[in-house]
């Protein structure tokens, strides 16, 4: 699993116990995190909110509900094993799939499309600079700036 998504669920985890109350070892109560002064990238000061102990039980709190989320989500992916086969191959055959078509696939239906029948593509977002463009690149005639959409 890549580091940021590690990040993510830790954060997560951390976030449903300390604050949502996610834990029956620590009830509903809001926890505080330690807070940091930082100076020229070192720690100046630091004021500790729980104890050592309630410390050291919101991190089991937070390796269970990672431990349990994997493993729920393995047994999820292997008792739907043969789907996400059908739904690979169906995906290599025809690049997109419509939500109807998920559907057809996994009840084991085949999609029958007519040539050049594919679902559209939504368009890409537009990244668009925030400098405001000239017509005809400037040239004489007194073209002006124009803001262009997405800027």
């Amino acid at each position: 699993m890549p580091v940021n998504d590690i990040k993510v669920a830790t954060d997560l985890a951390r976030r449903m116990v300390t604050q949502f109350g996610f834990s029956d070892k620590l009830g509903p109560l809001l926890y505080g995190e330690n807070d940091e002064e930082v100076f020229l990238g070192h720690s100046v000061t630091q004021r500790k909110n729980v104890s050592d102990t309630t410390a050291a039980l919101i991190d089991e709190e937070i390796r269970r509900l990672i431990d349990e989320g994997e493993a729920a989500a393995r047994r999820i992916l292997e008792e739907h094993a043969d789907e996400l086969e059908l739904l690979g191959q169906a995906l290599l055959e025809h690049e997109t799939l419509s939500a109807d078509e998920v559907r057809t696939v996994i009840k084991g239906g085949s999609i029958n499309r007519d040539e050049g029948d594919e679902p559209e593509r939504p368009a890409p977002p537009r990244q668009g600079a925030s400098v405001p463009t000239t017509e005809g690149g400037g040239a004489p005639g007194g073209a002006t700036p124009e803001p262009q959409p997405g800027s």
